[in-house]
């Protein structure tokens, strides 16, 4: 393991409520809660009157009647992480996703062409701002056990970077549930044995602590105890399908609508198989229904692809096959995937010849020069803005 603090833990600090709160300019310095029922995500200015993730909605509100309450929007969410990510893998070559706004970064020799990992990190925040419009805080660290701690240290929107000589004076003090993967349980048990501190939990023997703990838990935490760490940042498997899509009330979407909102999804889904250089020979539609039952409708292509026109046309086929039971049950939401992906995409000829496959890759450029509303495929919007173009 290097001696220097080279990996990054980076996390979007209070995602979800972040986002909204990007999104939405009268939600900001507000406590805003995400999630009815349950709550799934609270801002910083909820989290001050003790409202957390998993709380129930009904608790919360009594600790902060004031809260705005939003619903979930995963679009969003899923939109805004494919963002964090892209800039992930711009910043270091190695990167490990942990969740949809976390992962950890391996920025091992970067030195001479990205300078030091402070600096790498202090870039990363800022891009995180100004191209996401996300406050990200970072940990740097010899072990990803430490960067992590580091970064939970370090909330919100700050960096906190560990050099090797101050582990042991960061550590020790810390409470036994700081460490990364000490839960509840687990805790408890240290605590019944008069360890409260991480620096207790390093002076004590392995042997003792597998008495109640086990073997395998009593050699882990005592090993990161005393700053021991051999696990390397792990680019994780490729993913073996790419999907997306789109909830709404019931009733609200005619023929047309659906055709539109087929058309975005299918385009936002092929644009990023041919960004990640892969290819599908597997289309399914997802729909859930008014009442709250669900289908899905699959289609295997001849040959895998990437063009839009192609996987439109199989989605488009899907979609009417659907149509009756749409028709009788209403549709709440929509989704497509595209699946048995493999390396190398190809922009299969669609069924219309005189649409030229090539026209995926123009719109790709347009787009990653000037953003992703500088133009739009046709039929996509009802009114189309002067300075919107569509094809």
């Amino acid at each position: 393991m290097s001696r220097l603090p080279s990996i990054l833990h980076a996390d979007a600090d209070a995602f979800f409520a972040s986002v909204e709160q990007r999104d939405d300019p009268s939600l900001r310095g507000r406590p805003t809660i995400v999630g009815a029922g349950v709550v799934m995500a609270a801002s910083y200015e909820a989290r001050a009157y003790g409202i957390d993730g998993g709380m129930s909605g009904a608790r919360a509100r009594r600790l902060c009647p004031q809260a705005v309450v939003v619903p979930p929007r995963f679009s969003a969410y899923l939109e805004a992480s494919r963002a964090l990510f892209d800039l992930f893998e711009e910043t270091a070559p190695l990167v490990e996703g942990l969740s949809m706004e976390e992962a950890f970064l391996d920025v091992r020799g970067l030195e001479r062409i990205s300078g030091t990992p402070r600096q790498i990190a202090e870039r990363l925040r800022r891009r995180a701002r100004e191209r996401v419009a996300l406050a990200v805080t970072v940990g740097v660290a010899r072990t990803k056990v430490l960067a992590k701690m580091a970064s939970r240290a370090a909330k919100p929107d700050g960096l906190l970077v560990i050099d090797p000589d101050r582990e042991a004076a960061f550590m020790r003090p810390l409470p036994v549930e700081a460490l990364w993967g000490v839960g509840l349980v687990t805790a408890d048990k240290l605590r019944a044995h008069g360890i409260q501190t991480i620096g207790q939990l390093e002076r004590r023997d392995e042997s003792e602590l597998a008495l109640f703990l086990g073997a395998h838990a009593a050699s882990h935490l005592h090993g990161i105890a005393n700053r021991h760490d051999p696990r390397h940042v792990r680019r994780g498997p490729r993913r073996r399908s790419i999907g997306t899509q789109s909830a709404f009330a019931r009733g609200g979407k005619s023929g047309s609508d659906l055709d539109a909102l087929l058309i975005t999804l299918v385009d936002r889904v092929t644009r990023r198989a041919r960004a990640a250089n892969r290819a599908g020979r597997t289309v399914t539609l997802r729909f859930r229904f008014g009442d709250f039952s669900r289908a899905t409708r699959s289609r295997t292509l001849a040959h895998p692809t990437a063009g839009t026109g192609a996987i439109l046309a199989a989605a488009r086929a899907l979609l009417a096959a659907a149509g009756p039971l749409i028709e009788r049950r209403g549709i709440t939401l929509l989704g497509i995937t595209v699946a048995n992906l493999s390396d190398e995409a190809q922009l299969e000829l669609p069924l219309e010849p005189r649409v030229d496959p090539a026209l995926d890759l123009a719109i790709d450029e347009i787009r990653r020069r000037f953003g992703n509303d500088a133009i739009r495929r046709g039929s996509t919007s009802p009114s189309t803005p002067r300075h919107v173009t569509q094809v």
